[in-house]
């Protein structure tokens, strides 16, 4: 006998913008479920989880300082307008 899920799915309706939609179906596959995409940025959105767009230009400043790759002359000007120690 099958497992049934223990979180079931429910369909809702909603209207969201012909663009948003058309640029959708660019990105997926035909194979590609536009439900299962949407539930997956909904769920990364209630997990706190912030997208490049989402961040403030210090986070975005502080992520790039911890980056290994970033430029030792990058690391310390990012440094200086942060306030932070180059050598941290």
């Amino acid at each position: 006998m099958r497992r049934r899920s223990q979180n079931k799915t429910i369909a809702i309706s909603i209207t969201l913008d012909r663009s948003i939609i058309d640029e959708l179906d660019e990105i997926l596959s035909a194979k590609q479920s536009r439900s299962k995409f949407i539930q997956r940025c909904i769920e990364s959105k209630l997990n706190g989880s912030n997208s490049v767009e989402e961040a403030s230009t210090r986070q975005l400043m502080a992520a790039l300082r911890m980056r290994q790759d970033c430029d030792p002359f990058l690391h310390k000007l990012i440094s200086q307008i942060l306030g932070i120690d180059s050598l941290s």
